[in-house]
């Protein structure tokens, strides 16, 4: 298979009756399973797409079950429909064994007299820093890493042997076509290495177990595409690590607020 931009994976999305499929090409994986933020969002399309009158996004809870490598069957099944919460459980399968599961909540706005929000560390736009990666390294260590432009603000990249599991960058999608719609939120907010790969001295695999992410707008806007991404290490013990991932709009306001288990095999 070639390689695609999301947008033409999501146009090549079809589905048989009940069950939704889309091409897994080479260019969105890492190692033998596909990025667990392209996978969250086939969910998340074919949710979408099973139930095209859904309310805004609200909350996703995926758990990655087995490696994705080859197109999946992605059934959708309604769970509860109420006046202000509609809640969808979205199974997808390869070879007849689960890949991933993921529940996922649409809900209408509420009047209230409540207001809190947590503003984006202050700094400057992405021209101002460097690239994730540097431009001497001609060959990422995961495949899907090349569809995003990311430019690191703090914190460490992987296996610098840091004191603090922390990285904090400016990050688009190459694709423009992902600039402004919820499946291009949902499948860049996975895009940074584990915030534990910044305290390891050596090199190794990871596993994400899961995934949890409340979605704080309606809106997916963002200056040219470019999102405010953090992660930062809660606490990792006997080879799994907790994280807190947080995602901010160019005008500082917090869209993205999640938490994700990954094991680490080093």
């Amino acid at each position: 298979m070639t390689d695609m931009s999301f947008s033409a994976v999501l146009q090549a999305m079809s589905h048989e009756g009940a069950v939704f499929s889309a091409p897994v090409p080479p260019n969105w994986t890492q190692g033998r399973t596909a990025y667990g933020g392209f996978t969250s969002t086939l969910l998340l399309a074919a949710a979408r797409r099973a139930y095209p009158d859904l309310p805004p996004l609200r909350s996703v809870l995926v758990n990655f079950t087995g490696p994705l490598g080859a197109p999946p069957d992605i059934r959708v099944e309604l769970l509860r429909q109420g006046r202000n919460i509609t809640t969808l459980l979205v199974r997808a399968e390869t070879d007849g064994k689960p890949v991933a599961v993921g529940t996922f909540s649409f809900g209408v706005a509420q009047d209230s007299h409540v207001s809190q929000a947590l503003a984006a560390p202050s700094g400057e736009g992405p021209e101002a820093f460097e690239p994730f990666f540097p431009p001497q390294m001609t060959r990422v260590p995961a495949r899907f890493f090349e569809n995003f432009e990311v430019k690191l603000i703090d914190g460490h990249r992987p296996f610098a042997g840091a004191d603090r599991g922390y990285v904090r960058v400016w990050a688009r999608h190459r694709d423009p076509g992902m600039w402004a719609s919820p499946e291009g939120l949902l499948s860049i907010a996975d895009m940074l290495p584990p915030a534990v790969f910044a305290k390891c001295s050596k090199i190794g695999p990871n596993s994400s177990v899961n995934w949890i992410c409340n979605v704080l707008s309606e809106d997916m806007q963002t200056q040219d595409g470019w999102w405010m991404i953090e992660s930062d290490l809660s606490a990792g013990h006997d080879g799994y690590s907790s994280q807190v991932m947080r995602m901010w709009n160019s005008k500082g306001e917090l869209v993205v607020d999640g938490m994700q288990s990954v094991v680490i095999f080093v």
